[in-house]
Formats: C-alpha cells, structure tokens, sequence
C-alpha cells in the first residue's frame, strides 16, 4: 500500500506532467489561430479543420453561448483592424460564444463564400454585406453619414449568400472595385508628392497588404509608415514637420501604433488633408446602381445611420421614405458610437437619437442590422449588450440579426430568401417577410444539423408550412 508522501508524490509528478502538455496545447491553438488570417485560403481552412477536431476534442475552451449579435464585422478583404479574415470571425464567434456574426467588406464580396462555408463548419448563425458609398442628389446639399460630403453616403447590402455575382451585375461589382482603385491612386499621388522622400508604389507597397488586391486607405497608411522607417534617418522628426505635430507627441505615438495609423489619415487623407479631394456627384455609383447588384444577388438593400445630427439624418424620416421608395428593407447601427460618450450630456442626446431612429424603423418595418465594424483600432469585438444604455433596443437588434440570418439559411439552402419568386407569392408585405424570416432565424440551428433540416422543405410548401415543419 502506499503511503500518504508516496501518493502525494505521484500526484505532483502528474501535475507536472501534464502542464507542458496544456502549454503545448496551448501554442499549438495560438499558432492555428494565427494562421487563419493567412492569406493563403488552403492554409486558412486547414487551420480551422485543426481547430474544430481540437474543440470536439475538448482541448480548445468554448464559451457559452451568449444572445448577442454583430452583423458588421469588416475582414481583411476590405481592412480589419485586427487581421481577422472571414475564416477567424467565424472561429472568433465560435470560441467567444457570439450566437450571431455577419461580416461586410467594402465594395467587394470576397469573403462571402469563405464565411458563410466556415459559419456552417464550426455551427454559428452567420450573415455577409457588401458596404459602400453613393451619392444621393435628393441630398446634394446635406450631410447625411459621411462627414463634410453633401450627398455622399454609406450604403450597404445585407444577406449576400454567394461570392459569385449573376452577368446581369457583374459589371456593377467591378465598376466598384475600379472606382476604389482610382480614388486610391488619386490619394497616394498627391500624398506622395507631400511625403517626398518618402514614397510608395501603389502595386508595390501597397496591394501585397491585401489578400484579395482590394485595398483601403488604412492599408496606404502601413505602406508609408514602413516607407518612412526604411526612407528617412529620423522617422520622429519626419513625421512631425509633415504632420505639424510636436516631435514628442510623435516619440509617444511611435509606441501607439494604432493611435499613429489614425493621426497620419487623419491629417493626410481625411478632410482638410493634401490627399483629401473634395467628391463630386460622378464619384461614386448612384443608390440605384447598387441596388441592381444587390437584388440581382438575392440580398437585401440596407440603409444606414451614423448617429441623427447631421442635417440629412435629422430629416431622418425623408431619407428612409426616399430610400424605401428605391428598394431599401432593412437599417444598419452602429450601437456604441451612439452611447459610448464620455460628455454625459452627448452621451443623453444620441442615446435619444438612437431611440428614436429605432422607434421610427420599427414604424417603417425595417429591420436591424447592428454591429462594431472593426475597421478601426480600438472597436470592440462585440457590442455591450448589457449596459443600460441598450436595454430598450436590445430585443430590436437582436431580432434584426435572427431575421438576416433567418434570409440567409432559406436562400443559402433552398433559394427562398426575402428577394424571391417565393417570398413575393407567399410573402407580399414587407412587415410579413420580416415576421417570416425573424422566425425561421430563431428556428433554424446554425451548422451541418440546420441545413439538413432545410433541406427536408421545397418551394411547395406555404410560409405556415415551413415554421410548422421546422416546429418539429
């Protein structure tokens, strides 16, 4: 038999032997988990293959699921701020227990099928849009979302399914790419000319950023940062002459990466910057243009809202009623902008603006689409869906992220999303499509185990057909 110091011996030595063992784990994970931001998709999906055996496994901690949802997330085929591709939002929502994530990249849909594939793998309930901007001439002489542009704003299209877009629009989706492309050009050459020594080559420095050779103004803020370092022997004092900036602010802010990224496109490309060109009304695709894309994709046209205080927001009602009149179904939010104040009375002003732009689309039977966007440092992975600030329009947002998901798996699986021949025969209003779908999303299990269910249904059966079977 043995004694109490031989057993508590043992139990040590087993103790330590299985902490490298966690600690290997342990890198091993991290190390997948870097790799899923490859650019390379090969590597992408095999880092999730590995992941997922791990998680079934038990190796790899899941939170619980959470009732929360972010229907915006941005990848790395337009920018995000933190490397995520679509393959890593997916896992990101899995690991963290997010119950609902929809991705969006301006001006490209590159990264629908790779989400919505990797959505289905690790089980979450997913959704992808497209964002861009257009110019509105009912608008032209008011500021709507995008600030100090007349006319300009940022739309979206929601509920995507597929990468690849019909003939009848692809040359819609390609003009976009174009027009980014140039505007992108036209910025890097007048900065250039500010910045010398310190150039860039557009397809040089700049496209290797992206995975998808879509780039952002963000991507040419990193192309000139490590421009700087390797052109000019005192980056400090280079920095601070061209961005008239204290040298010791720029000592600080070397420390700060993401901090300096956004002073250096705040001063040389935003508004009042030598790379800022004033947008005219051929700048940009008008809102008809775009939603010919969308709905030739079976998606759904999204307006969007910044935070009620321009003059094209504070006529709010006008511009959701002009913008319904061409084919606009649902709104998109950024919540945390709106309540995340430090000034208290701000914070109580926009919190109201939020309150009554969410009583207003509710009126209107638009649904929501809310998310943090994560094309900026310091935005958060999900929103707080816990501060009192959110408790009155929480259910809306998360009723708002059931119904895109609930289009999404009908259309993904059975071709019966809010857009088709189905929808407009069984589904004639819009206030009935929304109750339709919210439905279904909150029905439908995410995964391999809700596409078999879905696949039991066919375009046969009525829309009370389809809740009653999935009842089941």
């Amino acid at each position: 038999m043995l004694t109490m110091m031989e057993c508590c011996g043992r139990s040590s030595r087993f103790l330590a032997s299985k902490k490298p063992r966690r600690q290997q784990i342990n890198s091993r994970i991290a190390n997948l988990e870097t790799r899923l931001n490859d650019f390379a998709p090969a590597v992408r999906a095999q880092a999730l293959a590995e992941l997922v055996a791990l998680a079934q496994q038990g190796a790899v901690p899941l939170e619980p699921e959470a009732d929360v949802a972010n229907m915006h997330c941005h990848t790395f085929f337009s920018f995000n701020a933190y490397g995520h591709s679509p393959t890593s939002l997916a896992w990101l929502a899995k690991r963290r227990g997010f119950r609902l994530m929809g991705i969006v990249d301006f001006d490209v849909l590159d990264g629908v099928d790779e989400f919505l594939d990797a959505c289905e793998v690790v089980g979450v309930r997913g959704s992808a849009g497209m964002e861009t901007r257009v110019f509105l001439p009912e608008f032209a002489t008011r500021e709507i979302n995008s600030p100090g542009e007349p006319g300009v704003y940022y739309h979206m299209g929601i509920g995507f399914t597929s990468s690849q877009v019909p003939e009848t629009a692809a040359s819609i989706l390609d003009d976009l790419r174009q027009r980014a492309a140039r505007r992108n050009r036209s910025v890097a050459d007048r900065v250039n000319a500010y910045l010398t020594p310190v150039t860039i080559g557009y397809e040089r420095d700049v496209l290797p950023l992206t995975p998808g050779g879509t780039a952002t103004e963000r991507h040419m803020v990193v192309a000139y940062m490590r421009a700087a370092g390797r052109t000019v022997p005192n980056p400090i004092e280079f920095w601070a002459d061209k961005l008239n900036v204290e040298s010791d602010q720029i000592a600080t802010l070397l420390d700060d990466t993401p901090k300096f990224q956004n002073l250096i496109r705040a001063k040389l490309m935003k508004r009042g910057g030598v790379g800022y060109v004033q947008p005219d009304s051929g700048m940009f695709p008008s809102v008809e243009e775009f939603h010919r894309l969308i709905v030739a994709c079976g998606a759904l046209p999204c307006a969007t809202w910044l935070d009620g205080t321009s003059a094209g927001e504070q006529a709010i009602e006008e511009l959701l009623d002009l913008l319904i009149g061409k084919g606009v179904v649902a709104l998109n939010i950024i919540p945390d902008r709106n309540w995340n104040i430090a000034d208290p009375e701000t914070r109580r002003l926009e919190v109201q603006n939020l309150y009554d732009v969410v009583r207003l689309a509710q009126n209107l039977a638009l649904p929501l689409n809310v998310g943090t966007e994560m094309n900026s440092f310091g935005q958060k992975l999900m929103d707080d869906f816990d501060v009192p600030e959110l408790a009155p329009v929480r259910q809306a947002f998360v009723d708002g992220a059931h119904f895109i998901y609930g289009h999404t798996v009908l259309q993904r699986v059975l071709g019966l999303g809010y857009q088709s021949d189905w929808a407009q025969t069984h589904l004639p209003s819009r206030r009935e499509r929304n109750d339709f779908y919210t439905k279904v999303g909150y029905r439908v299990p995410p995964g391999k185990a809700g596409m078999a269910w879905l696949k039991q249904l066919d375009s046969s059966m009525s829309s009370a057909d389809i809740l009653s079977k999935l009842n089941e």
